[in-house]
């Protein structure tokens, strides 16, 4: 069963398509990489995703549910990490992590044991009594992710989480979530940095709005570059002399 399945969705900001005719499907239990230059139309793609926008045509289906038929049921099997920070930076770590779990009508002992596992998971758990906002960049991103774990979900969508990291925090982060691809979880993550993908990931190459390729990465890779590859599917066409 697949994970992720989007079938010819399109979108468009006036007269500009931000997305034309997009379609890939991603397995259960899968780490993939939607590899894009900037302006790809990345973030696009994860706003229909999460239902920030809809859109006019084309399908989207998380998890076997139709987001368009069942759009609660479809958003209810996904964690979202966004690319802008969604902390209460006053708040604890438990206390952002409660707040969002009441939001999935959890409370009590569930909530407490969902918490307790996600931050356990991300390494947190000595964090959660501390303020958002005295973690560094890199902690706050790992609570982010847990916080999108205490539902449960089956995929869990990452827009560009590393931007502003530095590169030790860039490869910590990129490391724990290909740990919790190899536990089982469908994972999603938005980047244009060739060196955040495994040779064994799957990656959807999207490029003004267009999927050009789709493959494990060391399939797309045959033998040589993937940034080389990447580059040359992506590279500017010429202007005629």
């Amino acid at each position: 069963m697949s994970a992720l399945t989007v079938t010819e969705l399109s979108y468009r900001y006036g007269a500009t398509h931000a997305l034309s005719d997009v379609s890939f499907s991603l397995p259960e239990g899968q780490f993939c990489a939607l590899l894009g230059p900037n302006g790809a139309g990345k973030s696009t793609l994860f706003a229909l995703l999460t239902r920030l926008f809809v859109a006019p045509r084309g399908r989207i289906e998380i998890a076997g549910h139709d987001m368009s038929r069942h759009p609660r049921r479809a958003l209810a099997r996904m964690g979202v990490v966004f690319q802008q920070p969604t902390l209460d930076l006053e708040m604890t770590v438990a206390g952002n992590m409660r707040y969002f779990a009441a939001l999935h009508g959890m409370s009590g002992r569930q909530a407490q044991g969902r918490i307790d596992a996600a931050l356990d998971r991300l390494g947190m758990a000595e964090r959660a009594n501390e303020k958002a906002r005295n973690l560094n960049g890199g902690h706050r991103r790992r609570m982010e992710i847990a916080r999108a774990l205490i539902h449960e979900p089956a995929v869990l969508l990452l827009d560009e989480p590393t931007v502003g990291l530095d590169t030790a925090a860039r490869r910590a982060i990129t490391a724990h979530v290909h740990g919790l691809a190899a536990e089982g979880l469908t994972v999603f993550w938005a980047t244009h940095l060739v060196d955040e993908i495994a040779s064994g990931d799957e990656v959807v190459i999207l490029h003004r709005g267009r999927i050009m390729a789709q493959d494990r990465a060391a399939v797309l890779a045959d033998g040589g570059d993937l940034t080389e590859v990447f580059m040359n599917m992506t590279a500017p066409l010429a202007v005629p002399g």
